[in-house]
């Protein structure tokens, strides 16, 4: 902290009114403060303080809170390239389709132990502690994985599985630890567009994890060839290391969110009284979430597979990987699309739009497979990335937005991270019923099968998603502490009123 410290800002829920100060080297501040044009409607929420740094560390909080969610996508995308390599390298004797799924789901098991630990950690010891911890996790987890060996391959299939995991548990906790701090944030950095802004640093980031995944391995192939599979296969899944290892040292300097100071509960939580308020809101949240997991991971994570079966036999290991390559390409689109509609019709409607129509192409889709695979296949990779594209779009870019806004900030980690690990849950029942469901129903199964749910889904989404305004996190605050003094809770055990931000995530700071 250097000697010319501004004056602070004093912000006020209750009202706007614009005001002038100055700092020590007599340079003008100005702060607005709304006005409530609204006569009937009094805020009861007490006054929070920023510094003139406060600003600039939320921009820190925000980009470094999200970045580490590449590793999701990197990791969830990868694994569906490496399963390829690892088939040609071993057989179909030993990497079967049980192998091959338990790959996967391994990463996802992971996950919901990580969603649901990690949610309590960051929000009853703090946000750093679990953004630190699941970046720690990731890093070895992925180191583990590209040493993975044994004495037999059998042995080294399984320590590629027990490696995933651990990874999934660090990637999992990301989910609550890193969406959670960077939407408390994001209101600070871009005010009027939450939305917007969280799904950049978060779906976003996790999109473009996916499309560099399908990248990498044509790098890897264009060096090594097809007939050298190995080091192909083990730095696809070490160059995992990379995310985290280039957010690590910002996030050991980081400081925990002002918003999350002032209303963490520091003992004594009252789990009751907040399952009895919340648990029609756990359950929807839960079970979109739930839906598109099990619809979008399964067709992300063995959309390799799919194309290795559809494009003709004999075909360069370097051209499927490329077909894979632009059918990722569609995440990004859509999640960009879904980041520009959130703020403007809603969180509900985009939600709503996205789920249908990923249904409406999915049966299109379904329906026609195999005409479109033997006549005109680049028609069939374009609509199955606009059957992705479009699941980015809604569910991909607003479920998690809205359940990282809908709770308090006390126990707004703990919520967010049951929510995400249901939707794991659903990610995993998905991964293990893909391949079955394929040799049964052959490939146009899984296509016909999720896009009947999603357009289900869209329907509950918009009767059961709450509207969310961008004054939404304060005031669920002030109506959570109401219900629990309402309750006999004692709200002394929440923070202080009055919290300085003296500039989370300031690389200028001191780091402590």
């Amino acid at each position: 902290m250097d000697s010319s410290t501004s004056s602070t800002y004093h912000v006020e829920t209750a009202g706007h009114r614009r005001s002038t100060s100055q700092d020590t080297k007599g340079n003008l501040s100005h702060q607005v403060q709304e006005e409530d044009v609204s006569s009937d409607h009094q805020s009861t929420s007490s006054p929070v303080y920023f510094t003139a740094k406060s600003k600039r560390a939320a921009y820190f909080t925000t980009i470094f809170s999200g970045a580490a969610l590449f590793s999701d996508g990197y990791q969830s995308g990868i694994i569906s390239f490496v399963q390829v390599p690892l088939k040609l390298i071993y057989g179909t004797d030993i990497f079967n389709a049980t192998v091959a799924s338990r790959i996967s789901y391994s990463m996802f098991v992971g996950a919901v132990i990580g969603q649901l630990g990690f949610g309590v950690i960051c929000d009853r010891i703090g946000r750093k502690i679990g953004l630190v911890s699941t970046t720690l996790l990731v890093i070895i987890g992925a180191a583990m994985c590209a040493a993975s060996s044994g004495t037999t391959p059998q042995g080294l299939l399984w320590m590629l599985v027990v490696s995933r995991g651990i990874m999934g548990v660090g990637v999992g906790g990301e989910y609550p630890c890193s969406s959670v701090a960077a939407g408390e944030s994001a209101d600070e950095v871009l005010p009027g567009r939450r939305g917007f802004l969280f799904i950049m640093v978060t779906n976003f980031v996790i999109d473009l994890g996916y499309v560099i995944s399908a990248l990498v391995p044509i790098i890897l192939l264009a060096i090594f060839g097809e007939s050298h599979l190995e080091p192909v296969w083990r730095l696809c899944l070490g160059l995992g290391v990379i995310p985290p290892l280039s957010v690590l040292y910002f996030r050991l300097r980081m400081a925990d969110p002002a918003r999350y100071r002032k209303s963490h509960i520091k003992r004594k939580v009252p789990y009751w009284l907040i399952f009895k308020r919340y648990w029609r809101r756990l359950l929807t949240t839960g079970g979109l979430w739930f839906v598109y997991d099990f619809i979008s991971y399964p067709s992300g994570v063995f959309s390799t597979t799919i194309l290795d079966v559809v494009v003709a036999p004999g075909s360069p290991l370097i051209q499927t990987a490329g077909w894979n390559t632009l059918l990722y390409a569609f995440y990004l689109p859509g999640a960009v699309a879904g980041a520009l509609l959130v703020d403007r019709i809603g969180r509900r409607k985009t939600m709503s739009l996205g789920f249908i129509a990923q249904g409406i192409i999915g049966l299109i889709m379904g329906g026609c497979l195999n005409l479109l695979v033997k006549n005109c296949f680049p028609m069939f990779v374009v609509m199955y990335g606009l059957f992705l594209m479009m699941g980015e779009l809604g569910p991909g870019d607003t479920i998690g937005l809205v359940s990282a806004e809908i709770w308090p900030t006390s126990v707004r980690g703990t919520c967010y991270g049951i929510s995400a690990a249901v939707g794991k849950v659903g990610a995993t029942v998905g991964t293990l019923a893909f391949q079955p469901l394929i040799e049964r129903a052959g490939n146009q199964g899984p296509f016909l099968l999720g896009s009947g749910i999603a357009i289900l889904a869209g329907i509950i989404a918009f009767f059961c998603i709450p509207n969310i305004g961008p004054d939404s996190l304060e005031q669920e605050d002030i109506d959570f502490k109401k219900y629990l003094e309402e309750n006999g809770f004692d709200t002394a055990q929440f923070m202080g009123e009055q919290v300085p931000v003296n500039g989370p995530l300031d690389p200028t700071a001191d780091g402590k």
